[in-house]
């Protein structure tokens, strides 16, 4: 009796009983626990869309502090506010992902190594009293050396001059392209300008320090990473591409005349 319940199929059975059982208790708490990580995902995304406009207070809760913001639909092809989706549902990830909503770059124009641009994604306003615009914040993204740079990037109410920069997802190596995340070097943005006189996007991380003394890069430009220059030519990429013609530029230009 013994040896029959040493059997090769009893142990069989054991284990696909206690694999079933683990499976099942994974997969309920995926379930439970997805509402949390959604949430969770999104008090992340409000703390980095806050820090990017300078506004992050700390021992205020970030959804108190996120009522002021104003989440924002637009067309990118036309550069113009929509309602074609909820923003409290619509998931500009998924869209890049979803041929309908989203459209293949061509190579000669990828210069943010994106492969694909959504049709519509979300902007962050920030409104006075009487309703005008003092800060506008935008999502931005593009490859640097390993991976993916996700970040946002906040405009004064010109436009044009940069109020915050800053990156909450990426992998570049700690201590080279990861210092994208040091302190010390996003200040360089406040204040910096992204277009030239004659509207071409000229903020750019230069490779080397800086010359404060010459206008155009004292203007328009911030010191290279050390090390990682691959990591700093993909962060211009990046500017120069959402900022530009197949960007945010249709919808900055909108929103300036008032026609958004």
């Amino acid at each position: 009796m013994s040896s029959n319940k040493d059997s090769i199929t009893n142990v069989l059975k054991v284990a696909l009983l206690v694999c079933l059982a683990c499976a099942i208790v994974v997969s309920t708490a995926a379930v439970v626990l997805r509402p949390i990580q959604q949430e969770n995902r999104q008090l992340d995304l409000r703390r980095n869309i806050l820090a990017a406009a300078g506004l992050l207070q700390d021992g205020v809760s970030v959804q108190e502090q996120f009522e002021q913001v104003d989440t924002r639909l637009i067309n990118l092809e036309t550069g113009e506010f929509s309602d074609e989706f909820d923003t409290e549902t619509y998931e500009p990830r998924d869209a890049i992902r979803d041929p309908a909503l989203s459209e293949s770059i061509p190579a000669s124009e990828d210069i943010a190594g994106i492969k694909r641009r959504e049709q519509y994604t979300e902007v962050y306003l920030i409104n006075d009293s009487e309703g005008q615009l003092q800060t506008l914040i935008l999502p931005v993204r593009g490859y640097g050396l390993w991976s993916t740079l996700w970040g946002f990037i906040a405009l004064d109410s010109d436009l044009n001059t940069v109020r915050g920069f800053g990156f909450y997802e990426h992998a570049e190596t700690p201590g080279l392209g990861g210092e994208v995340d040091n302190p010390n070097w996003k200040e360089q943005f406040i204040g910096k300008e992204v277009y030239g006189d004659q509207g071409s996007v000229e903020l750019a991380v230069k490779k080397g320090s800086v010359n404060r003394s010459n206008d155009m890069e004292a203007t328009h430009m911030v010191d290279g990473l050390s090390g990682a220059t691959l990591t700093s030519r993909g962060v211009t990429s990046l500017i120069q591409y959402w900022l530009g013609e197949r960007g945010f530029k249709p919808f900055l230009t909108k929103l300036e005349a008032g026609e958004a």
